[in-house]
């Protein structure tokens, strides 16, 4: 054997042993393997910690099974609960002891060895409804118009639109990341934050919460009132123009309720803490308090209306680098790596997305504390979570920073300790998962997700093959029903095209592409419109059909997408370009058009039927 072979050899067991998979398949099934000097980039990154045994600072399970405890005896053992209660702990034959019986964060106890042990439920929390087959809104929550929002949206306008669905039976209104952000250049995407786990203050409604110091601090100041005004008037959002004129308004909020409302002030102060003593220590905190009552409050409205989810928020797979997220877990982070995907259906030249995430050995050293606090942040006030790019619980794309997006490898994580402890807050804070499940799914993954009581996403592009698309009847039963998403077109602008001209002007197609697209979109459109000839009404609009088709799948929560609410054309964020497309700044129209409300009243009267034969 050559030496260069057992250099390569070395080469495979130490990524190996550092969690990176050397061989893979790609999205069309075709095994591949990684370079080697992706793999010498990548491990150098790691660093030796990556491939060094880690001791379980925290395990966990489910209830019902077992756990095996190192250096454990058969001697007498005993569990001890949260508030420090006790009860013996049961050993099997194999020297495995059995799990409690309640859900919790445990400690099991032997003499002076101690293990802390997560015990998650069997499935993930759910809404009662689920078997009835609800719908919702999927919505940008910056595009929402409210009153008097500065010309980005916040939970007023959140608030508009839950009026129209309870009017229809609707229960669930998905929102887009409103993370901590980074900063509001012209780059800017929700899914690119600084902190995940604090909310954005840009998108706290002041004349929801405090409405008399909302209106008396514009009112005050002729010129703040006039830019804020201008900002809500535009079509398109100049986040740095729009974000600084917002946060100069909500920073002068403290100082009128000082001076003109004191009582509040001081309910507001004792809420705050007294931590913040420093001015941009208290400026912070009261934003952060301020966004925090606007989304409670819509969530409250929402739950007082009936509806069995209210808000669900949405979970950015990773952070900034150089953001707070990164800064206060210091060494968990991955350094010198960014996140991304590789070739698939969304991108077929794969995709660098700029964000870090956590590195599995720091993540088990530290039993799993930030990413723990982490869905404690983003479910609190929140009836459900949508995990961005779920497939990261067992593996990630990662690629040295400044490399191609094809030069990279997967990162495993410890699957099954992160969906455990996942299903555990779930279910604490009654919040159903949903996790984004599409581009290159590693094998089995999709069952371990659904049998934990975690859906999946279908979307309708995707939910065909080559003879057409699916018949409601086979979509899945365990995942929510979309009929695009915003990386994609909206119905009406798949259904003209219009997505496939702007690729054209970009010059991502040529005239011979654009042609072979166009004619491969035209059997698509007819595939669609054969699909639901069945059983649509002749007179049905094809938009109106592929509303029915989606509504009418088995799903147990369907989220119809506002820009396919409002007959939208543009798609929200066009992957691949940061200047040649408006991305994430699209404001949208509120509620009360005739034509969206028959839409929503078609699809929440679909929703009702049963499945088709």
């Amino acid at each position: 054997m050559s030496p260069g072979t057992l250099e390569l050899r070395d080469l495979h067991a130490c990524a190996r042993a550092a969690g990176l998979q050397v061989h893979w398949e790609d999205v069309s099934g075709a095994p591949r393997t990684v370079e080697p000097e992706v793999l010498r980039a990548v491990l150098d990154s790691l660093g030796p910690r990556a491939a060094a045994p880690t001791s379980a600072a925290l395990q966990t399970g489910i209830i019902g099974q077992t756990v095996a405890i190192a250096g454990s005896s058969r001697s007498a053992a005993v569990w001890c609960d949260e508030a420090g209660r006790q009860s013996p702990a049961s050993c099997n034959a194999d020297g495995h002891w059995l799990l409690p019986g309640t859900p919790g964060y445990w400690q099991w106890q032997q003499g002076e060895r101690k293990q802390p042990v997560a015990v998650a439920p069997q499935r993930a929390w759910h809404f009662e409804e689920a078997a009835a087959r609800c719908w919702g809104l999927a919505v940008q929550s910056y595009s929402l118009r409210g009153n008097a929002d500065g010309g980005i949206g916040d939970s007023s306008g959140a608030a508009a639109w839950l009026g129209a669905m309870a009017a229809q039976g609707g229960v669930a209104l998905a929102l887009s990341p409103m993370h901590l952000a980074m900063g509001f250049g012209d780059g800017f995407s929700p899914y690119s934050p600084s902190d995940r786990a604090a909310l954005e203050p840009v998108h706290a409604a002041p004349a929801q919460v405090l409405p008399e110091a909302a209106a008396a601090t514009r009112a005050a100041d002729p010129d703040l009132d006039a830019r804020l005004a201008h900002h809500e008037a535009q079509s398109l959002i100049d986040w740095p123009s729009a974000a600084r004129t917002k946060r100069e308004w909500i920073d002068r909020l403290p100082a009128w309720l000082q001076a003109h409302q004191p009582d509040l002030w001081q309910t507001i102060a004792a809420q705050l803490g007294s931590g913040c003593m420093a001015l941009d220590d208290a400026r912070q905190a009261f934003a952060q308090w301020l966004v925090r009552h606007s989304w409670q409050q819509v969530q409250q409205r929402a739950v007082g209306e009936g509806m069995a989810v209210g808000l669900i928020a949405d979970l950015a797979v990773g952070f900034d680098p150089h953001g707070q997220e990164a800064q206060r877990n210091g060494d968990a982070v991955l350094r010198g790596l960014e996140l991304g995907a590789p070739p698939d259906a969304f991108n077929p030249h794969g995709q660098a997305w700029g964000i870090t995430g956590y590195a599995p050995h720091a993540l088990r050293a530290s039993g799993y504390a930030p990413y723990i606090a982490l869905l404690r942040a983003v479910m609190a006030d929140r009836g459900g979570v949508r995990i961005d790019h779920i497939l990261g619980l067992q593996r990630l794309w990662v690629l040295p920073q400044g490399a191609g997006a094809g030069q990279g490898v997967y990162l495993r994580y410890p699957f099954d300790d992160l969906l455990n402890l996942l299903v555990l807050e779930s279910s604490r804070h009654r919040c159903v998962v949903i996790g984004e499940d599409l581009g290159v799914v590693p094998a089995g993954i999709r069952d371990a997700l659904a049998t934990r009581g975690v859906l999946g996403m279908d979307v309708l592009p995707f939910a065909r093959d080559d003879a057409g698309f699916w018949p409601p009847q086979r979509w899945r039963r365990s995942a929510v029903a979309m009929t695009s998403t915003h990386d994609l077109p909206p119905l009406a602008g798949w259904l003209d095209r219009s997505d496939l001209d702007i690729r054209q002007q970009l010059g991502w197609l040529d005239a011979a592409q654009a042609e072979a697209a166009h004619t491969q979109r035209t059997l698509e459109i007819d595939q669609l419109r054969a699909a639901t000839d069945d059983w649509a009404a002749e007179a049905a609009s094809l938009d109106e059909r592929a509303l029915q088709l989606v509504a009418r799948s088995p799903s147990p929560l369907a989220l119809l997408p506002l820009e396919d609410a409002l007959g939208e054309r543009a798609q929200p964020n066009l992957p691949g370009t940061v200047h040649e497309h408006p991305n994430w700044r699209r404001r949208l129209p509120p509620p009360g058009d005739a034509d969206v409300e028959h839409r929503l009243a078609t699809f929440a009267a679909a929703r009702t039927l049963k499945d088709p034969a």
